[in-house]
């Protein structure tokens, strides 16, 4: 895996996490990884334990130069549409770093508007370890906002499904409908709003 670096160049990854559920803001990270401070096990957070994202989470969060979590609400991704919704977070990650990276490298295949010179690599989070390490903080601060959902939304499992489109998930909609924080232009939320008119 390529860790991001050549000599004096300041490498920030970036990832989001949160396109596909129902429910809750897309979070994005940025992260410029320390080069004297490698960091083990940093892989795409999607194929790790939640014990191991957690881990790694304050690992990243100690050992790189500089990181950032932003993210879009639902609001705006029912204006902007998500993946426009995406970019932004992705921007405003970008733009919260402290220190300026030369390159942003971003998962994917479409990049945010930034100020620095930038490259998309898709399955960016399987080579690159600065992308990999934005994918957990991305990821593990997204499931947070889940599991504090659940707290304040005790009828939805927010902390089991994460917001996803799940059956049960779907069948927590149609028993106790949507709440504010589900995205009204993602079905079924959309239908069910349609058959309300």
């Amino acid at each position: 895996m390529d860790d991001g670096f050549s000599t004096k160049v300041l490498v920030a990854g970036v990832d989001e996490a949160g396109r596909g559920p129902l429910a809750g803001p897309v979070f994005a990270a940025a992260v410029i990884l320390d080069p004297m401070r490698p960091i083990a096990g940093l892989a795409d957070s999607k194929i790790l334990s939640e014990s191991k994202r957690d881990s790694l989470y304050i690992l990243i969060k100690e050992a790189a130069l500089s990181w950032s979590i932003a993210q879009a609400s639902v609001e705006e991704i029912d204006q902007l549409n998500i993946l426009q919704a995406t970019l932004l977070a992705m921007q405003r990650a970008v733009q919260g770093l402290h220190i300026q990276p030369d390159e942003v490298l971003v998962d994917g295949n479409r990049l945010p508007k930034l100020s620095m010179p930038a490259q998309a690599i898709v399955k960016g989070d399987s080579k690159v370890q600065a992308i990999s390490a934005a994918s957990i903080l991305a990821k593990v601060e997204r499931d947070k906002l889940m599991v504090d959902y659940h707290q304040q939304y005790p009828d939805f499992a927010f902390h089991e499904h994460k917001g996803y489109g799940t059956k049960q998930h779907l069948a927590e909609i149609e028993r106790f409908g949507f709440l504010d924080v589900h995205r009204r232009t993602f079905n079924p939320v959309k239908s069910m709003l349609q058959g309300k008119l």
